[in-house]
């Protein structure tokens, strides 16, 4: 075999190892042959990432995860992997002590595992598994599933705390590695203890920078040269070290990467009001879903930031059972350029569960943004706090996990046009039989629903929601667990699952083989 023949052999195998396939023309194919081959394809994802960040601190704290990729593979994909795949979460090669942690510098560890034992391991989709932690010493995980377990997995984080300053019930979908992350609703004043959780998943180190807007723009760092993340390694960091700013009620993060990526999420601790986990919004943009707000939340505020250099004036609506009205508290919301604006929309719902849309006031002025609310249930010293964070369309397929028989609502919004789902409930973790259930959503309405529970029920379950016609739906998960009469609860957004990618078609190109 000569030296042409076996480069081109070689450049076809590396096509087939990247794309997972390659059609090969020759030069005297007609145009209309040629056209087809370069159609891309959409094949499911062979690999995916996925980090949680420690639960807490508190030795009281009861830790659930709670992994599951759904069955069937990816809707819409074409032939993809064979091979049957494993999902692993690990513990991190180290925890930093959040209590003695220096931003700029590499973190002390708290505490380093004994042993690259997984915490939880995924062998088949369609059921899910759990594994327990109990304690303040449970480290944050790093995972990652391949194969047939890819396409689609998703992880919960559920930790119960039952007393002290943290107490409540903080519940996370953990996240995939990125590069940037933006948290409005996060706070520095002194009756709140908001950390910025940043996971490495990688072998290096990588340096993050954060960044503070409150009401009057950019506040102060005392952190110049970033937040140092060691390798495979969890970084808690309290906001309120990060600045010598007077205290600000709201505030957003904002964090970046300067090489390499994290997973970031916030974890907020109020005296007053609990704890839970604000994940990140949707990338800004000029209109905005948050879905799910509780039909009996008693308080529900609306935070939002401008990060271009033009300010917002948003419309805000309320998308109940019946269709969309415009709240009373608040009807706008002016968001300065470059500043964190707030406005307390009080009991909004009424008693009807509800989600808040953010539209443009003014058609042709669309300027971005991202937002997010805070949540409260009950009165008095019975009150429990949650965040929404707004978030994308569930698109083809989205998942939640650790769903109970009792106390989970799903919430369903079409703010555009109406739409139909199909929501199914996978086989319980100790035991079940799937059952799935089609919903309807009228434009511009919410639809709050018990969902479908599986037959025979042992442990919990994931939910799988899929759109079958119509316009884009917007959802949210809220697990409620009442503890001595405190009104514990969480809520998760979900989101577009990705669990599929386009493939652009490989060509045969001989003029590579010249010398």
């Amino acid at each position: 075999m000569n030296r042409a023949t076996l480069s081109l052999a070689a450049a076809v195998t590396a096509l087939a190892a990247v794309t997972g396939f390659a059609a090969l023309t020759t030069p005297g194919a007609d145009s209309g042959t040629a056209a087809a081959a370069k159609a891309p394809t959409r094949l499911p994802v062979e690999r995916s990432s996925l980090l949680c960040p420690a639960p807490s601190n508190s030795e009281v704290a009861e830790t659930v995860y709670t992994s599951f990729t759904p069955a069937g593979g990816a809707r819409g994909a074409g032939t993809g992997t064979g091979e049957a795949g494993r999902a692993e979460l690990k513990p991190s090669a180290a925890t930093s002590d959040a209590t003695t942690a220096d931003p700029g510098k590499a973190n002390t560890p708290k505490k380093a595992p004994a042993a690259d034992k997984p915490v939880l391991t995924l062998t088949q989709p369609g059921r899910p598994v759990s594994a327990e932690a109990d304690g303040g010493d449970a480290p944050a995980l790093v995972g990652a599933a391949s194969g047939r377990l890819a396409p689609g997995w998703t992880t919960q984080q559920t930790t119960k705390v039952p007393a002290g300053g943290g107490r409540g019930m903080l519940g996370v979908s953990c996240t995939a590695p990125d590069t940037d992350f933006w948290f409005p609703g996060a706070s520095t004043v002194a009756q709140r203890a908001d950390y910025v959780h940043l996971t490495n998943p990688d072998d290096t180190a990588t340096v993050v920078d954060i960044e503070l807007f409150g009401p009057g723009g950019a506040l102060k760092s005392q952190v110049t040269d970033g937040v140092t993340v060691p390798a495979r390694s969890d970084v808690p960091v309290l906001l309120s070290t990060l600045t010598a700013d007077p205290a600000a009620e709201d505030v957003t993060v904002h964090v970046t990467t300067r090489s390499g990526r994290v997973g970031a999420v916030v974890r907020s601790a109020d005296e007053k009001l609990g704890s839970d986990w604000l994940a990140a919004s949707a990338d800004p943009a000029g209109s905005l879903v948050l879905p799910g707000i509780p039909a009996d939340a008693t308080s529900v505020r609306l935070v939002a930031y401008a990060p271009g250099e033009d300010d917002a004036e948003l419309s805000i609506r309320l998308a109940g059972p019946t269709g969309t009205i415009t709240p009373a508290a608040a009807e706008s919301l002016h968001v300065k350029s470059g500043m964190t604006a707030a406005v307390d929309l009080q009991d909004v719902t009424r008693g009807e569960a509800g989600s808040l849309l953010l539209t443009p006031l003014r058609k042709g002025r669309a300027t971005p943004v991202v937002a997010a609310l805070r949540v409260v249930r009950g009165k008095g010293d019975d009150q429990e706090v949650a965040f929404i964070p707004a978030t994308g369309p569930v698109g083809e397929r989205a998942t939640v996990a650790d769903n109970r028989a009792k106390g989970t609502t799903l919430s369903l919004t079409a703010p555009a046009e109406g739409a139909e789902v199909k929501v199914t409930a996978s086989a319980g973790t100790e035991g079940g039989t799937p059952a799935t259930t089609t919903y309807k959503i009228k434009s511009g309405t919410t639809l709050a629903v018990t969902p479908p529970v599986p037959a025979g029920l042992k442990g919990s379950y994931a939910l799988t929601v899929e759109t079958v016609s119509g316009g884009p739906v917007h959802a949210a998960r809220t697990l409620a667990e009442p503890d001595d009469g405190l009104p514990m609860f969480t809520v998760q957004t979900l989101a577009d699952d990705r669990g599929t990618v386009e493939v652009p078609v490989a060509g045969q190109d001989l003029s590579v083989l010249d010398d």
